[in-house]
């Protein structure tokens, strides 16, 4: 069988952890974040929660990146530490939820800030996302060359376009038109701790895809150093990239604006620039266009390392013999996107489904670490967690009470994303006896 080919490098790697994590939310989810907690100091809070989190999950990722250096990822870890059929269950989630659904919703906030220029129907915007999810999945499938070229490229782009959205706010900034207020200890909003967890849910939304890194690790030149420090590298850029940001929506609009604007950079650039709104669509399709690349490139790696483990469809192993690439798995993801698009058309209501069954993953790959420092004391460990225990336990502790909030306060979805992982349960069984094995217990 072929083999994945080292090529990436610590920026190339580095611009995919970002690039994975900027795409369409910090544009999105801005007016729903300042919903659940309106004031403008505890926005930043809780958007500096939001990097907290990333950046105490990447340290304790980058252990275990450097620990398991074969394509997969989280998938790996929670393999490793709690057998097949948690390893099957995460990549099934990823799979019909998280990465496909987040595709489709990409697609479809590209086609409608394409609106700004082109006029398009219902039915025009979805086959716009089609043709776009379908073309960059044949793009990344020629080779990871391309890949990570195609994510560098856009995710500079996307970076510089911010930057100019941060760099307006603070040339605009008019103190007698909009007052700032960051004070924490003045008018505290009611409720502060579930308001803070409920704006978790926009925040760890556009936070999501800093681990993608460690799903191109069979990929990747000197993966034990490269991983970690792109992962690092990556978690920090986003969180001062996403801090600046709000600070400018906030030095452009009034806090009422924000709060029932559904395109905050646009309103907040075209509130002090003529054509401002069209500025930032396109700054925002290229930031999307750029993160759907990625995802079509870096998720496929999970059902490919599932495949050769022999817990999902062997065809899924399947590796181009010309272009060193896992075409099945990236072409069947495609496919199931595409569907989603076809049959649902938007996936704005998908926006805490998805994030709930992501984050319960991601604490769970989060302990792992623990799990591994007992059962693999004297194992090599090119890099070691800083703060461990400290740090691996307020990643794990604040995801679980972001879990734990949204099984309260959200329970339509969180009940769905159990089916979802009754029907995974169901199929990782009839994999097995198809193979003849019985189910681990």
């Amino acid at each position: 069988m072929s083999q994945l080919q080292r090529k990436i490098t610590l920026y190339g790697l580095t611009m995919i952890a970002v690039g994975s994590c900027i795409g369409a939310g910090i544009f999105i989810t801005p007016y729903k974040i300042v919903q659940a907690v309106p004031h403008q100091g505890y926005v930043l809070m809780v958007w500096a929660i939001g990097g907290l989190i990333a950046l105490t999950g990447a340290l304790t990722f980058a252990e275990l990146g450097g620990l398991f250096t074969k394509a997969g990822g989280v998938y790996v870890f929670l393999k490793e530490a709690y057998g097949s059929l948690t390893g099957f269950l995460y990549g099934w989630v990823i799979l019909l939820v998280v990465n496909t659904g987040s595709l489709a919703a990409l697609a479809i906030t590209f086609s409608e800030y394409m609106t700004f220029f082109v006029p398009l129907g219902q039915t025009g915007k979805i086959l716009l996302s089609v043709a776009v999810v379908g073309i960059l999945t044949l793009i990344n499938a020629v080779g990871v060359n391309v890949s990570q070229g195609v994510a560098s490229l856009f995710t500079m782009l996307k970076l510089l376009a911010i930057a100019a959205i941060v760099l307006v706010g603070w040339f605009f900034y008019d103190p007698a038109r909009i007052q700032l207020s960051l004070d924490l200890a003045k008018n505290v909003p009611a409720d502060l701790s579930s308001g803070l967890l409920l704006a978790l849910i926009g925040v760890l939304w556009s936070f999501g895809g800093w681990h993608h890194a460690t799903y191109l690790a069979g990929e990747t030149i000197k993966p034990q150093r490269t991983v970690p420090r792109a992962m690092l590298l990556g978690a920090l850029i986003v969180t001062v990239t996403y801090v600046l940001v709000n600070l400018a929506y906030m030095m452009l609009l009034p806090l009422a604006d924000i709060q029932n604007s559904t395109r905050v950079a646009g309103d907040a650039v075209g509130a002090v620039i003529n054509g401002g709104g069209k500025i930032v669509a396109i700054a925002i399709a290229i930031s999307v266009f750029g993160t759907i690349s990625i995802y079509t490139m870096s998720a496929p790696r999970i059902y490919y390392a599932m495949a050769q483990d022999g817990v999902f469809f062997k065809e899924l192993a399947n590796v181009h013999p010309r272009f060193r690439t896992p075409t099945t798995a990236m072409y069947i993801q495609a496919l199931w996107a595409i569907l989603l698009l076809l049959f649902w058309g938007t996936f704005e209501n998908l926006i805490t489904y998805v994030t709930f069954m992501d984050i319960a993953f991601m604490a769970l790959a989060g302990a792992s670490v623990i799990v591994f420092r007992r059962r693999m004391p004297d194992a090599d460990r090119p890099y070691r967690t800083w703060g461990y225990p400290v740090v691996p336990a307020i990643f794990i502790l604040i995801s679980t009470a972001f879990v734990i909030n949204t099984l309260i306060q959200q329970p339509k979805q969180a009940i769905a994303g159990l089916v979802v992982l009754g029907l995974g349960w169901i199929v990782f069984t009839l994999v097995r006896f198809r193979r003849n094995e019985a189910p681990e217990e």
